[in-house]
């Protein structure tokens, strides 16, 4: 039995999987887990991650641990993958019919289409302001005092939504301050941050070519309300006669990249013969 690990570091959290990469009729999630970053030294929580994810797992021997985003240099890696590789095959692993990724990280966004065996075909990114990333919403939540689990749901009870004018951060972190002094509600702000959002995804996947449906990862795949502003913006950008592709997640899309890195480690490991035991409980 071939065990693999995945480690995706992100800006914000880190995502550790321990997997059975036997072949993908015995491909199993064994263990899993996941940490805020904060301030805290990258390295401890990396630490604390894989070693609750190997716990959870119950295994002695780990046979490939890959790591992927700003995982290079954790010291038990036995190799390291693009993060949009890992996505793509991450996503088709928890939706088999998506085509296409949108991982919404914290500071950046990035859409990927890959081919059905999870291999990236093209792939678009956000500019380098952070208006389109789940740090800024955190910090319009945070301002407007909702915790994360309520943004998605106040952004559904919304009536009158209020667009975001700027894509800036800075700029529109004023315009929400703007917002509270008029009345505008909680709600209505959360919806309009979220379509401004969204059409900023919508045009990054409208950009790529890609057939079938549309995977949410990162940091807002759980966030309802996102969910329900990119349907209705994709929906508006699509051409003429043509359907709006579906938009779908996965209770575990958060470890989408931990779980492509595990996935191609497994891979690699089989199938070129690099590895042999990268990790055992005895030497850790």
């Amino acid at each position: 039995m071939h065990i693999s690990a995945g480690i995706d570091v992100g800006s914000g959290a880190v995502k550790a999987v321990v997997m059975r990469t036997d072949g993908r009729e015995e491909e199993t999630i064994l263990g899993s887990a996941s940490s805020r970053i904060r301030r805290r030294e990258v390295d401890k929580v990396l630490d604390e991650v894989f070693a609750t994810a190997v716990e959870q797992a119950g295994v002695d021997v780990i046979h490939y641990v890959a790591t992927t985003g700003e995982g290079a240099e954790f010291s038990w890696a036995t190799g390291h993958f693009y993060g949009m590789t890992t996505h793509a095959r991450g996503a088709l692993y928890l939706a088999p019919q998506s085509r296409a990724v949108l991982d919404v990280g914290a500071l950046h966004t990035r859409a990927v289409a890959m081919d059905e065996r999870g291999r990236v075909v093209d792939y678009k990114m956000t500019s380098q302001c952070a208006s389109g990333s789940g740090q800024f919403l955190e910090n319009i939540a945070r301002y407007l005092g909702v915790s994360h689990d309520e943004i998605g749901p106040l952004s559904l009870q919304a009536g009158q939504p209020e667009k975001v004018s700027s894509i800036c951060a800075v700029l529109a972190e004023t315009d929400v301050i703007n917002m509270v002094s008029r009345g505008i509600t909680t709600a209505d702000i959360l919806r309009g941050v979220h379509e401004s959002m969204a059409d900023r995804f919508a045009r990054l996947l409208r950009s790529l070519t890609f057939d079938g449906a549309v995977f949410v990862s990162g940091g807002l795949a759980s966030d309802v309300g996102m969910l329900g502003a990119l349907r209705d913006a994709l929906a508006k950008r699509t051409a003429a006669g043509g359907g709006a592709p579906e938009v779908v997640t996965h209770d575990t899309a958060i470890f989408a990249g931990a779980i492509g890195a595990a996935l191609w480690g497994g891979y690699r490991y089989r199938k070129i013969g690099q590895g042999g035991v990268a990790w055992t409980a005895k030497a850790a």
